[in-house]
Order: C-alpha cells, then sequence, then structure tokens
C-alpha cells in the first residue's frame, strides 16, 4: 500500500476493499439465503454476491455497485444502518463504514505534536507498581512510567518517530517475546490503526506510518489485508521479562476526558499473586538502578 494509502483520494478505494472483505466472511446460510431465494448456480467468489446483499439491505443493486465503487454520494444513515445490519458489522465496523462513506469524526491533524499534561505524568509516576503509559494518535506513545519502561521499551531511548505502539509490535525483534499472546497483539494493533485511517483518512503521519509497516513487515500486509476494525479497551495480556518470566496481567484503557485522542494504558496484575510481587521487585530494581 503506498504512502497515500488513507488520504482522501483513496478514501472510494478502502470502502470498496472493507466491503468487499465484510461481503466475503459471511455465508448465504449466515443471513438465511437459500437456492429458492432465486441465487443458484455455482459461485464463484466466497461470501456474500453483490446482488444477495443488495436484497438484504433492501437496496437496488446498481445502487449498491455504485457505493461500493464510491460513486454512491452521501449515502443516508438509514442506507448505512441497512447495510451494517446485512453485513452484522459491529459498533466499531459500523462506525469506520460511516467515516469511509460520509466522512464522520474525520479531523484534519496535519503536523498537530501532541502534549500530555503535567497532571497526567503526575498519575503515571504515582503508580509506582502498574506498569503505564499514555497513547495517543497513530498509537504514539506520548508519556510513561518508569515500570513501562522497564517492561515494554526503554522510551527516553528511542527518539519520537520509534516510540510508536504500532512499530514495537511489528518492528521490534523482542515484541514476539515481550507479548505472550504476540499474535492477538498484533491484529489488536492493526485493526485500530484502520479504525484511526478511517477516522482520519488525511493524515500524512498514518499514511507514512502505514507504508513502513506494510514495507517492513510480512506480517502487517497480511493482517492489513483482512480489513478489521476495532478498538480493544482493556483484558488480560501477559508479558515476559527476562528476569522474573510470565507475568499474568491484565489491560485497562481510560480515555482522557479533555482529549480524545489521548489514553492511559495501565497493566494490572491481581492482588496478592506472583505478578504482583514480581512488578515490585522490577520496580525496586529501576529505582536502584
Amino acid at each position: 500500500m503506498g504512502a497515500r494509502g488513507v488520504r482522501e483520494v483513496d478514501r472510494q478505494e478502502e470502502l470498496k476493499e472493507f466491503l468487499r472483505s465484510r461481503r466475503a466472511r459471511l455465508r448465504p446460510e449466515d443471513v438465511g439465503l437459500v437456492r429458492s431465494s432465486g441465487f443458484s448456480g455455482r459461485r464463484r467468489v466466497p461470501g456474500l454476491r453483490r446482488e444477495e446483499l443488495a436484497q438484504l439491505a433492501g437496496i437496488s443493486i446498481d445502487y449498491y455497485v455504485r457505493l461500493e465503487q464510491g460513486r454512491g454520494g452521501q449515502a443516508s444513515p438509514e442506507v448505512l444502518n441497512a447495510l451494517a445490519e446485512a453485513l452484522r458489522l459491529d459498533e466499531f465496523e459500523r462506525a469506520h463504514l460511516y467515516a469511509l462513506v460520509r466522512g464522520e469524526d474525520v479531523r484534519t491533524v496535519g503536523e498537530h505534536r501532541q502534549e500530555v499534561r503535567a497532571g497526567v505524568r503526575a498519575l503515571l509516576d504515582a503508580l509506582e507498581h502498574v506498569p503505564a503509559y499514555v497513547v495517543g494518535r497513530r498509537l504514539e506513545i506520548l508519556a510513561w512510567n518508569e515500570l513501562a519502561r522497564i517492561l515494554i521499551a526503554d522510551f527516553p531511548a528511542l527518539s519520537r518517530q520509534e516510540r510508536n505502539l504500532a512499530r514495537l509490535t511489528f518492528l521490534d525483534t523482542s515484541a514476539r517475546q515481550r507479548y505472550i499472546r504476540w499474535q492477538e497483539k498484533a491484529e489488536d494493533t492493526v485493526a485500530f490503526v484502520r479504525l484511526d485511517a478511517g477516522r482520519h483518512p488525511d493524515d500524512p503521519q498514518l499514511a507514512a506510518l502505514i507504508e513502513e509497516l506494510s514495507s517492513n513487515s510480512e506480517d502487517f500486509r497480511r493482517m492489513w489485508s483482512e480489513h478489521d476494525v476495532r478498538d480493544v479497551t482493556h483484558g488480560p495480556k501477559p508479558l515476559f521479562h527476562p528476569l522474573v518470566g510470565t507475568l499474568q496481567v491484565s489491560f485497562e484503557t481510560l480515555q482522557l476526558p479533555d482529549d480524545p485522542d489521548q489514553s492511559v494504558v495501565a497493566y494490572l496484575p491481581e492482588p496478592g499473586t506472583s505478578a504482583a510481587s514480581n512488578l515490585r521487585l522490577l520496580a525496586a530494581k529501576g529505582a536502584a538502578s
């Protein structure tokens, strides 16, 4: 995918591929279509045909073809809701469809530099035994505490460009050891990058990030081609550190109310577990170094 892949001029291509990928994952029998519906014969494509989806959504096949080709204009919310229902889109996929067709939630960010409030930085430092960081647009790491530096990456030693969760996940050779469930972490990362691309299709920095990852990671290219979109904000995320081994922790994401593009991410152990004691041990070693 070229560096212009998420710019406004390529939004039509993104919409086309997204709709095709969502059609491909559904079988006619999944949505109650049978041969008696008039769609018989040997299938040449996986998943739903265009005419089948149009029937399910209650729109004409001609209009759906125009929409998929980016020639459908500003489709109404009623049409998009019908398509979302027919395709069984989840909340993130539905929002992505709206962003691609209607431009909703799209903001021009340009070279805007994201700043973290002093109070938020103080909050991170107060979490002595909890790895935590602030993530912003394009999955950039904007601030961190000492335990996050020890467990995730040596952020002070990285350039601003390198302090990015997507780059660390796909281009840092230690990531597959650090994230015990690397495949899940990688898939969630790509799904969020695509969601961000739908919200900000004219962001050249995001386009450059996608180009870099596509050029340097076969895994990223494969996952990107699947067109998944979602934002996973909590759940188990076990980590590994060579000094203490596996840490069974879960993560929580807290969006900052005065900047929806910034979130605090914290990795929490169950109280009284070995993970909790090992995090205290790592914190002590970090303080002593």
